[in-house]
């Protein structure tokens, strides 16, 4: 399954659950989030769009692994490691953030910017050179945690139907958890339901980072103080974990203001200048969040060799 995701990555051709779940929260919100009503309203109806999602995305994967296996064990299992493999994004995550670097060797920061707002919610386009690292670092950290770390947490703990639980309150927080006009009641109880999912994950993800760091030759003391010191300084209650043990790992500063859909959000830096910011520094988060995940898969096999 981690193999799998190393060599094939998030095709565009193939069928991702993901997507599917993007539809679904698509449609319904299109349909049930209107302007006007009233918050509470806004926050019953937020809830029930989070337990079709879950539900659905789940209860999918529970029914189908049931068939399966009763089909046959060994289609039991291919399902079993082709649904964890969707939940996880190890390759994809690499593929983005090289894409950045590269624009930036090439000293085309109108590129970068492009490829940058495949993976952040932040504006982009008046983005500049150190600004567009930067972003690409702390989305690098983050995403270790959501898109790696907590799927293999839940896929240990849980197998493929938690895994995929997992996922869809992710997508949720991804499209509708964000503190706006529009998404503020609708998406509250998703956003609320992905900083609980995260809690444990994202703490494991920032120890991980520390200890990556350390074996990649970087200062363990520095990653593992700065996390403590500035992991609670974020706005999210987890992403702040990963960005402060990375920011930590590589010496530098990370964090401020940035707009929000034309709205300037203030956000506190995290870290210590150490190093000026150059677009190498790319390629060291990259290294540090695959070591992370490796670290984590061994966890895993570990976990079920004991059990």
């Amino acid at each position: 399954m981690y193999l799998a995701d190393i060599i094939f990555g998030d095709p565009e051709w193939l069928p991702h659950p993901v997507k599917w779940m993007g539809k679904l929260i698509y449609r319904i919100e299109y349909y049930w989030n209107k302007k006007g009503e009233l918050w509470l309203i806004k926050r019953i109806k937020g809830v029930i769009l989070a337990i079709i999602v879950v539900g659905v995305s789940s209860g999918f994967v529970f029914i189908t692994l049931t068939g399966a296996n009763k089909i046959n064990p060994w289609l039991y299992y291919l399902f079993w490691i082709y649904t964890g493999y969707t939940t996880i994004a190890v390759k994809d995550l690499r593929v983005k953030a090289k894409a950045i670097y590269c624009a930036l060797e090439k000293d085309d920061i109108f590129q970068a910017r492009k490829e940058l707002a495949k993976i952040v919610g932040r504006d982009t386009q008046i983005m500049g050179k150190e600004a567009v690292i930067k972003a690409t670092i702390e989305s690098v950290a983050e995403n270790t945690n959501d898109g790696i770390i907590a799927p293999l947490f839940y896929l240990i703990i849980g197998g493929p139907v938690l895994s995929m639980a997992y996922k869809a309150i992710n997508t949720l927080d991804s499209m509708v958890g964000y503190q706006n006009e529009r998404y503020l009641d609708f998406g509250w109880f998703s956003a609320r339901a992905d900083d609980l999912a995260n809690y444990f994950p994202a703490r494991i993800t920032g120890f991980l980072i520390v200890l990556s760091s350390f074996l990649v030759g970087k200062n363990f003391f520095r990653g593992f103080r700065i996390m403590v010191r500035d992991g609670r300084k974020h706005l999210s209650p987890n992403s702040g974990i990963s960005e402060a043990a990375m920011a930590g790992a590589l010496g530098v500063k990370l964090g401020g203001g940035a707009f929000y859909q034309g709205r300037w959000i203030s956000r506190p830096e995290i870290g210590e200048e150490k190093r000026k910011i150059n677009a190498a520094l790319i390629n060291e988060a990259l290294k540090i969040s695959f070591l992370t995940s490796f670290l984590m898969v061994l966890i895993g096999m570990g976990v079920k060799w004991l059990s």
